[in-house]
Parts: C-alpha cells; sequence; structure tokens
C-alpha cells in the first residue's frame, strides 16, 4: 500500500491527524530532503524510517520502491511542503503503483495553490494551474499560452525569479491585469501583495524576497 501524503507548506500543525497516524504506521517514508523531513518527524516524535525519493533519484530508485511494495510494505510518500505529486515527486511511483496493481491512496491536505488563490481576491471558481514556467527554453512560448486563457492563472515562482516573471508577465499581459503575489503561506510573515502587473513591479522592490512565491492572474477579460 502506498500512501501520499500532503504535508505542511508553512506552519507544521498544519497537518490532518490522518496523516499523522499514517506515518507513525507505515514501513517507510520515502521524502525529498530527509534533514527537512525529519524536523516534522521529531515535533511530532515519529520514529518511522527516512529515505530521499527526490525528482533526481526516483527513476533509479522506482523499482527498489515497487519490490518493497510487493513485498507487502507499507509506504508513504511526502515531499518538504505540500502535496506529493504537485511539482513535486511522486508522479512516477504513482503510475507504477497503478501499472503493477499495488493499492494507493492519495489524503486530502496542504498544498499552496488554493491558499493563494482565495487570499488573491481574483476570481478562483476557474483556474488554470501553471505549476513553474521552464527557466528558459520553452519559457516564452509558455508565457504566450498563458497570455491567451480566459480563466485566472496561478503559478509557482522562485524568490530570485519573481521580479523577472513579473517583468515578463506585462509583456505577454496587459500591464493593467489585476494579480497578486502570495508569499510564505501559513508562515510568520506570509503576505498577499495585490494590484495590477505594473503596480505589482513598482512594489517588487520592496517586497522581502524569500521563501515560496504564488503568482496569480485575473482572467484578461478583467484587465
Amino acid at each position: 500500500m502506498l500512501y501520499l501524503v500532503p504535508t505542511p507548506v508553512g506552519n507544521l500543525q498544519d497537518i490532518t491527524l490522518r496523516a499523522l497516524d499514517v506515518l507513525r504506521e507505515v514501513d517507510l517514508i520515502l521524502c525529498e530532503d530527509t534533514r527537512v523531513s525529519r524536523r516534522l518527524l521529531q515535533k511530532y516524535d515519529i520514529g518511522t524510517a527516512l529515505q530521499s525519493f527526490h525528482s533526481h533519484s526516483e527513476h533509479k530508485k522506482l523499482s527498489g520502491v515497487i519490490e518493497k511494495l510487493q513485498n507487502g510494505e507499507k509506504i508513504a510518500l511526502i515531499s518538504d511542503a505540500g502535496t506529493p505529486g504537485i511539482s513535486d515527486p511522486g508522479y512516477l511511483l504513482a503510475a507504477a503503483c497503478h501499472e503493477h496493481d499495488i493499492q494507493l491512496t492519495c489524503l486530502p491536505g496542504a498544498s499552496a495553490i488554493l491558499p493563494a488563490l482565495v487570499m488573491s481576491g481574483l476570481p478562483c471558481n476557474r483556474f488554470y494551474f501553471e505549476g513553474f514556467l521552464p527557466q528558459k527554453k520553452g519559457r516564452q512560448t509558455r508565457l504566450q499560452y498563458l497570455a491567451s486563457l480566459d480563466c485566472t492563472i496561478a503559478l509557482y515562482e522562485s524568490p530570485y525569479r519573481v521580479v523577472k516573471c513579473l517583468q515578463q508577465l506585462s509583456e505577454h499581459f496587459d500591464p493593467a491585469t489585476p494579480a497578486a503575489v502570495v508569499k510564505e503561506i501559513s508562515k510568520m510573515y506570509e503576505t498577499v501583495y495585490r494590484g495590477s502587473l505594473a503596480e505589482l513591479i513598482e512594489q517588487s522592490e520592496d517586497m522581502n524576497l524569500k521563501g515560496e512565491f504564488v503568482i496569480v492572474l485575473a482572467p484578461q477579460m478583467l484587465s
């Protein structure tokens, strides 16, 4: 049995009781960074064994994990923050479980995308989630595609590229497009910056560019 277990995106108290029970009961926890995940386990006095399973190793380790599951082990997969498989490792393992008729389930829980959408104050009845834009090759093509959509758009961005991303968005979208930049969700310095794309570029000079960022753009018809 494979359990896909969401972990907090900020405050470590944002984990469900069921998730804690699963992490205590499984035979092994797969995680991106054992140092990050160990802090969560130590807070809740969970002694389950940890093993790294990240984007650079999942192809190499996949067959070994499947073998453990076929031998009857219960395994949980977690990411550093949020739901595994959403811009994090997990897709390949979930697909392999289906191919080998191994039971799996995903617990509901934390994700950065939904709190950012709701806090943005922008329409969220229909939205498109882009994840992370390509850093170089294909980035302009993706931006052109996003500008063609008629729904709210949300994407993740690194603190090192937030300003550049806003500037590039303003080249493809109307600079008057209502938007929001949401950072440090569920943490002490959680902040929502809101305004037009042009205004957010001006505000970016005063933003504390640390932590994780979600950028939300209103449908073009509202600009």
